[in-house]
């Protein structure tokens, strides 16, 4: 396993990150178990995960899950840089239908307080060391919330913090409000949806990332499955298309582009997921992507991807099938 440092910290994170969303509705305890400890013995020391993960009734279950693998023993908390985040409603009655419990949700300093306390309670450990906002709170200034954080990191609570589904000019806007403040690191790091078939983080997002000094952290790198060689399971009979890259195919002109984006691949004797996690690697701000193994195959092969060397003549490939809209703002002016 390959290292790099998050961000402009000093902190060292494997080149690959482990998500845990699969943990409890898709993968049971004692497979999501067996698949943290593959983690760890492949190198990889970069784990994220979220309060809300195990939705609906149910949130709160990927956190217990690595709580209680934690418990085993073994050195596994120091072994971890563990991330986790921030925003969802999590009041137990708070169901689909029902108006929500204020003051459970969101960024506010009650609740990032009340938040890091239960997330410490279900992964069984006394610190974060990456705490992540899930998405943007038009409601609260982000002198609110670096107040918090800051208190939550002389307590010993958290580390470092980030960021994941901010824009570029919320990434501006934190790290300036922490500037202002002043003895706040600010975001460090910026967790998005980046990938070879959804670009568009490269005209702003990662952009600021990089001037900020955030590392960039790509969730669904491949976008749903899109980029997994789904054409050809489909053919083989094996696992079809659902969610996201299922809409996808339904568009004639987006199907014949992921079959080609597979028929190049195929050519230069690769694996379609294994390449799309590889050219992550490539992408400049990148820390590493967010694999999320349902079982230790998957992982074995995500392993594989951070060993791949990509051609010049594939790269070129990659990106006449799946050419981005380049940075801002020459994707949209002059």
């Amino acid at each position: 396993m390959e290292y790099t440092q998050l961000g402009r910290t000093g902190l060292k994170v494997s080149r690959l990150v482990l998500g845990t969303m699969n943990f409890g509705p898709q993968t049971d305890e004692a497979d999501s178990h067996a698949i943290m400890d593959a983690a760890l013995d492949a190198g990889i020391n970069f784990f994220d995960t979220a309060n809300a993960y195990g939705w609906g009734e149910n949130k709160g279950w990927t956190e217990r899950i690595i709580g209680n693998w934690f418990a085993k023993g073994g050195d596994r908390r120091d072994k971890v840089v563990l991330a986790t985040k921030v925003y969802a409603n999590m009041a137990l009655d708070a169901q689909p239908g029902r108006p929500a419990w204020p003051n459970h949700d969101k960024l506010s300093a009650l609740n990032i307080r009340r938040a890091v306390d239960a997330s410490l309670k279900r992964l069984q450990t006394d610190h974060i060391d990456l705490y992540q906002f899930h998405h943007i709170d038009r409601n609260t200034p982000f002198e609110e919330i670096w107040q918090a954080i800051d208190t939550l990191v002389q307590q010993g609570k958290i580390l470092y913090v980030g960021s994941s589904n901010f824009p570029g000019y919320k990434i501006a806007q934190a790290n300036e409000t922490a500037a202002r403040r002043g003895g706040t690191m600010g975001l460090v790091s910026e967790q998005c949806l980046y990938n070879l078939a959804e670009r568009r983080a490269e005209m702003e997002v990662i952009p600021a990332a990089r001037d900020y000094g955030l590392g960039v952290i790509p969730w669904s790198p491949l976008h749903g499955g899109l980029l997994g060689g789904i054409l050809k399971k489909e053919v083989e009979g094996g696992r079809r298309a659902s969610g996201r890259a299922a809409d996808t195919l339904k568009n004639p002109t987006a199907r014949a582009q992921v079959q080609a984006y597979e028929d190049l691949v195929d050519k230069h004797g690769l694996e379609p997921g294994e390449v799309a996690l590889a050219w992550l690697l490539t992408r400049p701000g990148v820390t590493g992507p967010i694999v999320g193994p349902r079982t230790a195959e998957q992982l074995e092969s995500a392993v594989r991807a951070v060993e791949l060397e990509l051609s010049e003549e594939l790269l070129a490939g990659l990106d006449e099938v799946f050419p981005g809209p380049g940075p801002a703002p020459e994707a949209f002016a002059w």
